[in-house]
């Protein structure tokens, strides 16, 4: 693994290699074990998406491993100012040990690998969110004991979340199981990919929340509106009408069936607050591991030794 651009590029060896790095860098935490893997080593932060989780969890991911993070957002960095993205790939490569970037085109993150001698990491693209699915498998394995045989659902709309869902459930051999209104499907490259073999018969996409709940082990939804769609907003609520989380829908689901939200949630539209509440913990474990599944990124990515 030489970058981190989307989970379609990994394999199931790999993302689950991720796995269990993260759980001993998050033993180890727990345990007040200090490692300075990345002693002197340097991550570039791209943001021209702004983000909480991303930058805290990347930016505390760094110091405690040793390292340092350097922000750059568009107006802080000459790529603002019209800056071919394979410049500024090979001018950090001379300073830096890594790149994160948090946009909007994965062509640009691609771009920026191709150009780049150090690794890309995708912080977040409208195609793909690939940290925040890492740790949503790493938090459902450690509810469930396992991933193998259990059966994901998403509720709500078919976007960057979804897609990288999609991808690493199916790879960890989960079966998944989407609900989503017409015109708001996953990628089509996505779509592909789950009816390949050997995934075709593991993945379903329907219209029906409740029937996609059915017999579902972790229920995961995302705003209906991300960032960048704030003028769809009131035509999306109209879209999403019945795509919600809520009691009636985790009544299909198996008992003891999880529920996770990448944040932030609008309590009300996408989930309840009486669901949200109910699951916090479950939520909050999911939020907290961004930032251990990307410390075992960046161990794996930018060379540190055990």
């Amino acid at each position: 693994m030489k970058d981190l651009l989307k989970l379609l590029d990994l394999s199931k060896e790999e993302i689950l290699q991720i796995l269990n790095v993260a759980d001993q860098m998050k033993y180890n935490q727990q345990h007040g074990l200090t490692h300075n893997y990345l002693q002197g080593k340097t991550l570039a932060m791209i943001f021209e998406k702004n983000s909480t989780r991303t930058r805290v969890s990347f930016e505390t991911g760094m110091f405690q491993l040793g390292g340092h993070a350097l922000f750059l957002s568009n107006k802080e960095s000459q790529m603002g100012r019209g800056e071919p993205i394979e410049d500024t790939a090979r001018v950090l490569s001379r300073y830096c040990d890594g790149i994160m970037i948090r946009t909007y085109s994965q062509e640009e993150v691609e771009k920026l690998a191709q150009y780049a001698d150090i690794p890309v990491i995708n912080g977040l693209t409208d195609f793909a969110h690939p940290c925040q699915v890492l740790a949503d498998l790493m938090t459902v394995r450690e509810h469930q004991s396992k991933l193998e045989g259990l059966k994901m659902c998403f509720i709500g709309d078919g976007n960057n979340m979804v897609n990288s869902l999609i991808v690493g459930g199916l790879k960890v051999g989960m079966e998944v199981s989407v609900a989503c209104p017409e015109g708001y499907d996953p990628h089509p490259d996505v779509l592909a990919f789950a009816q390949s073999a050997p995934y075709a018969g593991k993945f379903r996409l329907v219209r029906t929340p409740l029937e996609a709940a059915q017999g579902a082990d972790v229920v995961f939804t995302d705003v209906w509106a991300s960032m960048g769609q704030e003028e769809e907003a009131a035509q999306r609520r109209a879209a999403f009408a019945g795509y919600q989380v809520n009691e009636e829908l985790m009544k299909a689901a198996n008992p003891g069936c999880m529920v996770q939200h990448c944040l932030p949630a609008h309590r009300g539209e996408e989930i309840t607050a009486e669901v949200f509440e109910a699951h916090a913990g479950e939520i909050f474990d999911e939020a907290e591991n961004r930032l251990h599944a990307q410390k075992a990124v960046l161990y794996l990515l930018m060379g540190g030794e055990q």
